[in-house]
């Protein structure tokens, strides 16, 4: 999760600016990473004395600690898009970096073998790599793009283990307690999505102390588009209980499937990706953190549920940070946790066990076997319960995770069914609501108009939820309608008065106001995939690839391709089709019983006389590389461009020299 201390922002960079003192002549100062002495005595001293690796592999050890990180990217989507995106990264985009003649060594590309399905890949690209090399800078354009699209995931290899570890199925309550950046938040709804199921019965609850980076999870959750995602900003270490209402109108406290807490950390695990870490790093880190890295397990398993996983990880390299809060946590829970051996669950992933005993120092590395012998002024910082031995199971490399398994209560009254009053919806308002609950007026904010047109023009069935539809207004004209769940949304009316609640709800209905257009609102792209099921055939027009090509390369909205330029089964499609919002549908011929075909769902437009699609750039670029369209539109190739201008170089300079001869 990085290194941030609780509740305090860093930079995104992770770069470290440097006070000193200005009565020795020098000042502040940020120095760039190439500067940096990646050295550090007493943190080279504090882990050869904790024997965290084997004698003979110490100085192999820090020697890694001491290299650049590679850069490791994930592929996300339905099966269909996956198995797309990795046939262009293996087939097409890795294999002309393998190819390339000039290269001084074949490139160091290659899939994690412990992620299931290749679908997490490692390489080692510098930047002169993708300057000088064609192949090099196709492969870091197509990443940048696809990850804007939200098709590509650049995440660390060490923090990809622990979603993957708490085994998250379509219908599980998930709660990750400290999820700020968001990339393990994104893998969680990713694999709560797996799948298939456009709207999952399950969910996910991302928390944060603070608030701004709770808007970079806000971020995260719009690239995936999920309905089933609530994002919150509290302090973990007090996170109040959640309820949800039950069938008979009664309230009870939810107990979360599955835990994730990946707590604030020291982050020395990160040295090779945040080298300013060699010149802050003492001993005393650990030691500060340890006291709110138990009090958020502690809370984390509380609020799980009985026979629930939960997934404890740092990036940090120190066993007070891993193995003494894993301890601690069992000898305070009376039997009601135990850890679960997870040594076979990723075939390939490279470990070590966790360490069975570790020694306790102070800022100046002063040791202590046991508390006793503690000095009086370390004894605020130094405790009893950190002094203890834990056999445990850890994947490594610069990251702790430990699983661990609820088999009983931690208290005898854990869950409570309460009545409760509803209050303000402060996210949303409902379009349409089911009957009222203690009459409570502010919680309907009924626009029985608006969902009537937007229902009857997309002939949406009787099986939608239409409560679960919001907006972020109460009066005016609704510009954007929101989709969620209905347990999310139950969730954010239950739970309003005692929970901040940043965000929830994908996009899936935008006002445009059309004179052509019998509904104001049009489909969005965003929630597609999970209006699609609902939407009725009459909007729904079938394209095949040229046409869908075509339509995407003409992308000036005042420039649309006429119908009459389309193919005839598009033009018969959409001859009755009234002007307005459409579903255009393509879809794959399958080629194998044993993989998805590609099939595409994108928001769409009847113009009086022309049709188009509404796609932002990356998206554009998206789906001409899953069809194997001309992107030269859209993605420059400086190479190529380099090339023509020493063409058109040695043209003029021949043509020169003619002209002189002549004259």
């Amino acid at each position: 999760m990085g290194r941030r201390k609780f509740g305090k922002k860093h930079s995104a960079s992770g770069a470290s600016v440097l006070k000193q003192d200005e009565g020795n002549g020098l000042k502040d100062a940020r120095k760039p990473y190439n500067d940096i002495i990646r050295e550090n005595d007493n943190f080279i001293k504090y882990y050869k004395v904790q024997k965290v690796c084997k004698e003979d592999e110490f100085e192999d050890f820090v020697q890694f600690l001491k290299t650049d990180l590679p850069t490791t990217f994930r592929i996300t989507g339905s099966k269909g898009v996956v198995h797309k995106l990795l046939e262009i990264v293996e087939d097409n985009l890795i294999k002309d970096c393998i190819n390339q003649i000039d290269s001084e060594k074949p490139p160091n590309i290659f899939p994690l073998p412990w992620y299931p399905g290749k679908l997490a890949w490692q390489m080692d690209l510098t930047r002169k790599d993708i300057r000088r090399c064609e192949a090099y800078y196709k492969l870091h354009n197509f990443l940048i793009s696809e990850t804007e699209h939200g098709t590509i995931s650049r995440q660390e290899a060490v923090s990809m283990i622990p979603p993957l570890l708490l085994d998250v199925q379509s219908h599980h309550k998930v709660l990750d307690m400290c999820a700020a950046p968001g990339s393990k938040t994104a893998q969680l709804l990713e694999l709560l999505h797996a799948n298939g199921d456009p709207i999952p019965s399950g969910y996910v609850i991302a928390n944060d102390v603070d608030n701004k980076r709770c808007y970079m999870l806000v971020h995260q959750a719009k690239r995936l588009n999920s309905p089933c995602v609530a994002i919150i900003n509290h302090d973990s270490t007090v996170l109040p209980n959640l309820h949800s209402t039950q069938s008979d109108g009664s309230v009870k406290q939810v107990q979360f499937d599955r835990i994730l807490c990946d707590v604030p950390c020291s982050g020395d695990g990160t040295l090779r990706k945040n080298p300013d870490i060699w010149l802050k790093w003492t001993a005393a880190n650990g030691l500060n953190l340890h006291g709110v890295q138990s009090r958020i397990l502690k809370r984390g398993a509380e609020l799980l549920a009985i026979d629930g996983k939960l997934v404890y990880s740092t990036c940090s390299i120190n066993p007070i940070e891993n193995e003494a809060v894993i301890h601690r946590l069992l000898c305070e829970s009376n039997g009601a946790l135990e850890l679960v051996d997870v040594s076979d669950t990723l075939p390939g992933l490279k470990f070590s066990p966790g360490m069975e005993e570790w020694l306790v120092c102070s800022r100046n590395l002063d040791v202590y076997k046991n508390f006793d012998e503690v000095d009086e002024k370390w004894r605020t910082t130094i405790r009893p319960q950190i002094v203890r031995i834990l056999p445990h199971h850890q994947n490594t490399g610069a990251f702790f995770v430990a699983v661990l398994k609820k088999v009983k209560p931690f208290h005898t009254k854990e869950e409570t069914n309460i009545k409760i009053n509803d209050t303000d919806l402060d996210v949303g308002h409902v379009v349409e609501g089911s009957k009222k609950r203690n009459n409570d007026d502010n919680i309907q904010h009924k626009d029985e108009t608006v969902w009537k047109d937007i229902k009857s023009f997309y002939s949406i069935s009787d099986d939608f939820d239409s409560k679960c539809l919001l907006t972020r207004c109460r009066v005016g004209k609704k510009k954007n309608i929101y989709l969620t769940t209905e347990a999310v949304r139950d969730l954010v009316v239950t739970n309003q008065s005692n929970i901040k609640f940043i965000n929830t709800g994908v996009k899936a209905f935008v006002r445009c106001d059309n004179k052509n257009m019998k509904c104001a609102f049009r489909i969005a792209n965003d929630g597609l995939d999970s209006v699609y099921p609902f939407i009725g055939d009459n909007r729904k027009v079938y394209i095949d690839k040229d046409d869908l090509i075509t339509l995407l390369l003409n992308d000036d909205p005042q420039h649309s391709p006429p119908i009459p330029s389309l193919s005839k089964n598009l033009q018969l499609q959409v001859e009755n089709l009234s002007p307005g919002s459409c579903v255009l549908i393509y879809r794959e011929e399958e080629k194998s019983k044993d993989l998805d075909p590609l099939v595409i769902y994108m928001s769409g437009w009847r113009g009086t006389t022309s049709l188009r699609c509404y796609m932002d750039r990356h998206s554009t670029m998206h789906l001409l590389r899953l069809l194997g369209g001309d992107m030269s539109k859209y993605d420059v190739n400086k190479f190529q461009k380099q090339d023509d201008e020493s063409s058109q170089g040695e043209g003029c300079s021949e043509g020169t020299n003619t002209e002189a001869t002549k004259n």
